[in-house]
């Protein structure tokens, strides 16, 4: 069955009060649209967490910069619709950007920590304007469930950061990156992608990979094992834009991966005029 789109606001409260005199549990995918497995893998979980799945699909102007893609971002709304009523979601909510950003509107949501360096700094800006939107999205749907994927990982950190500090209530979930089968995490922007860049962007996994070996071979160094996703990046023409290794948690840096401790090793380059972004799990 197809799922119900919402436009506005009103249809979103009139939605939500029902589900909440009948008892039901509700979990919320938000999304840009242009959706994948990836987003398909959230919509499935939800529907194993809660009685009732929504998503969202709204390129967000705000978090976008003058001088990136949201005028090409890639968009197919009757795609997506098609794949939400594969995974069972019952409602789309689907709003122009003057629903959420109407004339005089004032209010936006900074995350001070957690947002510092890797894409915080390189795009400021953009996690203001996520922050912002999924502040609104989580008050207006109030689910008792939200699910993010963690290819995004400083975003799903600054998400969980804004549902606590703000007591917006909901249980925020990180969803594992769902990957193609030769490794390249799936992304809306990989459509950008040519055949040669295609091949060309495994880079960034098979470094993530190596780091990976390097620490469970006892390197605890993290400039060896940022230098073992570097040399991957070089070798495939790939124009790094950063790589680190963070704390899982805090985001803090780290000179060193305690044995216990758990990191996360992050990588942003470009291949060709296309940025993508990418992220595996430490274990000291």
């Amino acid at each position: 069955m197809a799922p119900r789109v919402l436009r506005t606001v009103p249809e979103v409260k009139a939605w939500v009060e029902t589900l909440q005199k009948e008892g039901r549990r509700l979990a919320l995918v938000p999304t840009m649209g242009f959706l994948h497995e990836g987003h398909v893998s959230l919509m499935r979980e939800g529907g194993r967490r809660a009685d009732v799945v929504a998503a969202s699909i709204f390129v967000n102007p705000t978090q976008f910069g003058p001088r990136e893609d949201l005028a090409r971002y890639p968009r197919d709304f009757e795609g997506d619709l098609g794949r939400c009523a594969s995974a069972g979601v019952e409602a789309v909510f689907a709003p122009e950007p003057a629903v959420m950003y109407p004339p005089g509107y004032q209010t936006y949501v900074d995350v001070t920590d957690v947002s510092q360096g890797m894409c915080g700094e390189r795009r400021p800006g953009h996690f203001r304007g996520v922050a912002t939107i999924v502040t609104q999205l989580l008050a207006l749907f109030r689910p008792a469930v939200a699910l993010f994927g963690e290819k995004d990982y400083q975003q799903l950190q600054v998400i969980r950061a804004l549902n606590r500090d703000l007591h917006l209530g909901a249980e925020i979930v990180g969803m594992p990156t769902v990957r193609e089968a030769d490794g390249l995490a799936m992304s809306s922007r990989n459509a950008y992608l040519s055949a040669d860049e295609r091949q060309r962007a495994l880079a960034l996994s098979k470094g993530l990979r190596a780091a990976q070996a390097l620490l469970a071979s006892g390197t605890r160094d993290t400039g060896a094992l940022v230098e073992a996703v570097r040399r991957e990046l070089q070798a495939a023409d790939l124009r790094e834009d950063y790589v680190e290794v963070r704390d899982a948690e805090r985001l803090s840096s780290l000179a060193t991966v305690a044995p216990g401790q758990t990191a996360r090793v992050l990588v942003a380059a470009f291949c060709g005029a296309t940025r993508l972004i990418d992220n595996m799990p430490l274990a000291g």
